[in-house]
């Protein structure tokens, strides 16, 4: 009997006569960990948020969930993106992009509802000089519009209006990879470069000042995700060498020492040689060099060593992989979980027994509305399975076969 040849995928050999590949439930746990940090950071004043990334390197979350985004874009769009299909992969983004946008307007809406309730339920009116909430209440005529419109965020609800727009310039990245994948990168980071070097973002309006993550910065390191996991679609491979290695490796190093010895005065050193700011600084708004840096040498890190890449393999039904595959729903119930905790915070004075219990609480919430999502699904997927076996059955009874 002849035997059935089998494609190495990796270091993994796959027969042809298997099912269909299995997802890859590495970028879905980076995701749930992504997840689970932003929550706790979203939560300021509670001993979780000393543990957090943001505590040893450059980067933190935000940086890592955007990269990852780029790569699941890479991995859902790139395929698709071909003559004939560019236009129904540019509707999904879009579609994707107003999807976002709701989301947004339900955190955005939740979160002015919750901190005026708590200014009003507990005799607290310092809730309503949190987060930018008073420039809208002082100014509903201009400032709900401003909030629909996207031209005022609230302070914690920033990442989706990002977001959302650089689902708007998936096709475009998807275009210029489809010519050649340097060109994608030559332009994106010139966007990167001269937003950093002239400011360039989108303004808000009701007050001066700018989106807190500008996505004309952000969708260079999006691009990068996604003209690199379109690489290794084509069968490429991303490059090892020990050099490469050792500079990433050295780099986090640095990056660590710098942040937990406070070593910032380094950087007004760096400043002080005429560099740009975006060059040189920690800008989380026009995504600084240092910062860019540090989540790419992480990834190339977490690529190429063995060990961590087989940890984060886990497996289809871990929670983490469950938290990180429905990441949308669960990131808009974790921004207001968040809102509802730092409510908490400021009327208990931050009290150092509430906030850690609250962040515990929280976090179970979410796994447990992670996991009703998955029930969903896996239910979704067994109805029509069923329907298409049961009506042959009924078919062969109702006819009187044996």
């Amino acid at each position: 009997m002849a035997t059935t040849p089998e494609k190495t995928i990796g270091a993994e050999r796959v027969s042809p006569s298997a099912a269909r590949p299995q997802r890859d439930t590495r970028l879905d746990v980076l995701r749930g960990l992504a997840l689970i940090t932003i929550f706790i950071n979203h939560v300021p004043g509670q001993i979780f948020e000393y543990v957090t990334t943001k505590n040893f390197g450059f980067s933190d979350a935000a940086e890592a969930f955007v990269l990852i985004s780029g790569i699941a874009v890479g991995l859902a769009y790139g395929s698709g993106f071909k003559f004939g299909r560019r236009l129904e992969m540019a509707k999904k983004a879009v579609k994707r992009a107003f999807t976002l946008y709701l989301a947004h307007m339900i955190t955005t809406f939740i979160t002015l509802a919750l901190f005026i309730c708590g200014a009003w339920l507990f005799h607290r009116p310092g809730l309503l000089v949190e987060i930018n909430i008073l420039a809208v209440l002082t100014n509903l005529k201009e400032g709900i519009p401003a909030l629909l419109l996207l031209g005022h965020q609230i302070g914690y609800n920033n990442i989706l209006p990002m977001y959302g727009a650089l689902m708007l310039m998936v096709p475009i990245i998807l275009l210029l990879n489809s010519w050649h994948p340097l060109l994608a990168l030559t332009v994106s980071g010139t966007v990167w470069f001269v937003s950093g070097i002239y400011q360039i973002a989108p303004h808000n309006m009701i007050i001066a000042d700018y989106w807190f993550l500008n996505p004309l910065s952000w969708q260079f390191i999006f691009t990068i995700g996604i003209v690199g996991m379109m690489h290794v679609k084509r069968g490429g491979r991303l490059p090892r060498h020990p050099v490469l290695f050792m500079l990433a490796s050295g780099y986090v190093a640095l990056s660590f020492a710098w942040v937990v010895g406070h070593l910032w005065d380094l950087g007004n050193a760096l400043a002080a040689l005429g560099l740009p700011a975006v060059l040189t600084g920690f800008d989380k708004t026009f995504l600084s060099l240092p910062r860019l840096l540090h989540v790419l040498a992480l990834t190339y890190l977490v690529i190429n060593i063995p060990a961590l890449s087989r940890l984060l393999r886990r497996p289809a039904d871990h929670p983490l992989t469950i938290l990180g595959r429905h990441s949308l729903n669960i990131f808009v119930a974790g921004t207001i979980l968040a809102m509802a905790g730092q409510v908490l915070l400021y009327v208990t004075n931050r009290d150092q027994f509430i906030g850690p219990m609250f962040v515990i609480a929280g976090l179970s919430a979410q796994f447990a509305y992670a996991y009703h999502l998955e029930r969903k699904r896996l239910d979704a997927k067994v109805k029509p399975v069923m329907a298409r076996t049961a009506v042959p059955v009924a078919i062969r009874v109702g006819d009187g076969r044996k």
